[in-house]
């Protein structure tokens, strides 16, 4: 994969901006004459499967990666990458393989655990205590909450959960741990731990095992639904909950997330938004576009009780990829997903619904960057809900 006569950093410096606008196209037709002997600088085929990528073509960018990680077996983040486009494609033996290289990144070694224990190999260890502690974003562990009931049955050891204290009380309610401890604290004695993540790799886990049960394997608290319920109760119609941004400090925020003029075509009759939008873009939810019904919330939430207890008193949730969506299917709560053309690994490829969240309905771009195209079918999708909702009514 070495070649002669290519001009590395001229190349570099016109497609690292192409890719970063989603011009995939654009930086395939510039790779592609660097690349057609079949050999040339490792960098470029990188580049190229991050162009194929970017179009959507994942499957194509696949024996590239592969190709890549054999030629440069350490080569870590090659491997992350590679384990990204495996899980995407469902391929889940081979990735949760990879995905254990998440941490020998740059930018994420600092947050690995560095636990003096073994990790869990997947046996049953019966007298023995398991740490499972969780590791990333909010809905990451959302997602693989539901795995530690499953580790408990599989270990028959004895599970302390450690856990982040903004969802501590969402865990407490969960069933499979014997004990909680929150993240920063000493936990007690362990003989063996797992991240939450590395369950899936250590446990087998596949797509045929979704979404596994229990299922809701969360609850809102009751005290929280009925001082929501009371909240929510004057507004008529159909009750949205909507969130449009992620959190900005995440890789692929600009991806993912959106700005409320974007949902200026959801406007219609016989719906009511609850802005529930967190961090930098709440604001926006105080002067919505003309003719959303928005009213906000955001500065009345307190924690994710409060965020799971409206989600369990609206009729729907309408998001960006964001954590209060995982909420909403661990939940067991209808929620639609906006999703970008190249969304994170978690939602696969080509499908409406999530082996994760049978409540969620996943609605993609078609075209990097068009949203329009989005919001419209979700936008017809509310007006099926609304009419269907009023032809229920009539009816009783």
């Amino acid at each position: 994969m070495t070649g002669g006569g290519v001009d590395l950093p001229v190349i570099e410096a016109q497609v690292r901006p192409l890719l970063t606008a989603g011009r995939g196209a654009e930086a395939e037709a510039l790779l592609r004459p660097a690349l057609s002997s079949g050999a040339g600088p490792v960098a470029l085929w990188a580049l190229l499967a991050q162009a194929l990528r970017v179009q959507g073509r994942v499957a194509e960018a696949r024996p590239i990666q592969e190709m890549l990680v054999s030629a440069l077996p350490g080569h870590l983040s090659t491997r992350f990458d590679l384990s990204e486009t495996l899980l995407l494609l469902g391929e889940f033996g081979a990735g949760w393989r990879e995905y254990n290289h998440r941490y020998s990144l740059a930018h994420t070694n600092r947050i690995e655990r560095k636990v003096q224990r073994p990790r869990w190999d997947g046996r049953p260890i019966p007298g023995q205590t398991l740490l499972i502690h969780d590791e990333q974003g909010y809905g990451d562990t959302f997602q693989f909450m539901r795995m530690v009931a499953w580790a408990k049955a599989r270990s028959k050891a004895t599970v302390v959960l450690e856990i982040n204290h903004e969802t501590a009380g969402l865990a407490r309610r969960m069933a499979g741990h014997d004990a909680i401890t929150l993240r920063g604290e000493l936990p007690p004695h362990f003989d063996v731990h797992c991240e939450m993540m590395s369950l899936p790799h250590v446990m087998g886990l596949q797509l045929s095992d979704l979404p596994g049960k229990p299922m809701p394997y969360l609850s809102a608290l009751p005290e929280r639904r009925v001082a929501w319920r009371k909240r929510l109760a004057p507004y008529p119609g159909v009750k949205v909950a909507f969130l449009w941004a992620g959190r900005p400090t995440h890789f692929n925020d600009a991806n993912r997330s959106m700005t409320l003029a974007h949902f200026a075509p959801l406007a219609q009759d016989g719906v009511t938004f609850f802005a529930i939008q967190k961090g930098p873009s709440e604001g926006q939810g105080l002067s919505p576009p003309p003719g959303l019904k928005v009213v906000s919330l955001s500065n009345e939430i307190r924690d994710f009780e409060d965020t799971a207890a409206i989600l369990c008193e609206v009729d729907l949730l309408i998001s960006i990829d964001s954590s209060p969506v995982h909420l909403a299917g661990a939940l067991g709560r209808p929620a639609w997903v906006l999703l970008p053309l190249l969304p994170d690994w978690r939602w696969l490829q080509h499908r409406e619904d999530s082996p994760w969240y049978p409540s969620l309905r996943l609605f993609r771009q078609r075209g990097w960057g068009r949203w329009d195209q989005v919001v419209e079918e979700v936008a017809a999708a509310l007006n099926a809900l609304v009419r269907q909702c009023e032809n229920r009514q009539t009816a009783a």
